[in-house]
């Protein structure tokens, strides 16, 4: 059984993607990440959780990039030795008006969060009705979500029937999912670490260290009954009728 970790704070994160194996993270996740989304030119694009290795693949061309920190992991300040494009929010009361972001990036945000499903309400209620979602999470059945050395072993990790299971749940479809960090949790020469990535797919599939997963909002199954006090759309759910 898997038993629940505390959830990793801003600075820890930083100490772990400043080791070797740590950019060495970074770098293959942003390869996958630039795949998916190759071009965000004129996008309002939000990071929530601790998404600044990330977010630099998108700044330049962005018409707005913005990192957000939940409160329990304290503000992780973004770009370093810029202007800051950062903030520290509660997960659940995000600061924005509704509807105002194309591209939504998760990461060290959603399995760390003291309740996933309220978090991914706020995405939803930000996320423009064409937008896109991408939440990158631990694998339950991988080595990363025991290694504890890792942002990835800590919080709630998730295999990916789980996860494409809260997202439907949450009027989000699942668009794609990719598996990525097939080499185990500990320092790797860049070449050793590229084979495992290179390999992994096809010999271990299951036991990747991360589920990446792109996800669009399911606008079949909601209609906006009214506007709560704070202003935020209520959803419905229409499938039953």
């Amino acid at each position: 059984m898997y038993i629940r970790q505390m959830g990793i704070d801003a600075r820890d994160a930083g100490e772990f993607y400043a080791t070797a194996l740590g950019r060495l993270t970074a770098a293959l996740l942003r390869q996958k990440l630039r795949e998916i989304w190759p071009d965000c030119a004129g996008l309002s694009v939000l990071g929530l959780g601790y998404t600044g290795p990330y977010l630099q693949l998108w700044r330049e061309q962005a018409a707005r990039c913005i990192a957000v920190s939940p409160q329990q992991m304290g503000l992780a300040p973004w770009p370093l030795g810029r202007a800051s494009l950062s903030c520290l929010s509660e997960e659940d009361a995000l600061p924005f008006p509704d509807l105002l972001f194309d591209r939504i990036l998760l990461v060290h945000g959603f399995e760390q969060a003291d309740n996933a499903r309220r978090l991914l309400r706020e995405v939803w209620r930000l996320l423009k009705d064409d937008g896109r979602l991408i939440i990158v999470v631990p694998n339950r059945q991988g080595l990363w979500a025991y290694a504890e050395s890792t942002p990835f072993g800590h919080g709630q990790p998730y295999s990916e029937r789980q996860l494409a299971r809260v997202l439907s749940g949450l009027f989000f479809k699942v668009e794609t999912r990719e598996p990525a960090l097939f080499a185990p949790p500990m320092p790797w020469p860049h070449w050793a670490f590229d084979l495992w990535e290179r390999t992994g797919g096809a010999i271990v599939p299951r036991f990747s260290g991360v589920t990446i997963a792109e996800a669009s909002k399911d606008m079949h199954g909601v209609i906006p009954l009214r506007r709560s006090v704070s202003g935020r759309r209520v959803l419905a759910d229409i499938t039953g009728f």
